[in-house]
């Protein structure tokens, strides 16, 4: 990975790494690639001897972009039991760094808000899930974080097999 490579960080998004920084933590001297999410203008600095270990992955192609859209515009997936399990399972796909994974459940848990508000866990899970998706989405893209939301917005809501 170098300067300027944009990358996917699970749990948190797409973005930038901007730099290699050098920070001795107890007695070790370690290297560091600072990485800038655009979404909340945040920085993180990750170890790179384990960007492999914690996920750090390249951007999806154009291409791929129509399986999002694919998998935005589909039913949602029925899902029997508690708010507390779906929570749970939401959360472990949203962990993958799976931009499809991510994709599914922002649809689902959308289309579930929409008929029925969901938790404020579950809202937190949403507002993570459309988060990661649209970080990726914009450089892919090369849109927006708002022209990217309003066309997430559209294919969840559009067509919504549910609302017929």
């Amino acid at each position: 990975m170098n300067i300027g490579d944009k990358v996917f960080y699970p749990m948190h998004g797409a973005g930038e790494i901007t730099g290699i920084e050098e920070n001795e933590v107890g007695d070790v001297l370690s290297s560091y690639y600072v990485f800038r999410l655009p979404m909340g203008n945040l920085k993180l600095m990750l170890p790179v001897d384990k960007v492999e270990e914690i996920g750090l992955r390249e951007l999806i192609t154009p291409a791929q972009v129509e399986e999002v859209v694919g998998i935005l515009t589909a039913e949602s997936e029925p899902f029997q039991g508690s708010w507390n399990k779906r929570f749970n399972t939401n959360l472990e796909r949203l962990k993958t760094g799976n931009v499809f994974d991510a994709a599914e459940v922002a649809r689902n848990l959308t289309r579930q808000n929409n008929k029925k508000k969901i938790s404020s866990g579950e809202k937190r899970l949403l507002d993570l899930s459309r988060q990661i998706l649209i970080s990726e989405l914009v450089y892919v893209c090369n849109k927006t974080p708002e022209e990217i939301t309003a066309w997430i917005d559209e294919l969840i809501n559009t067509h919504s097999v549910e609302d017929s």
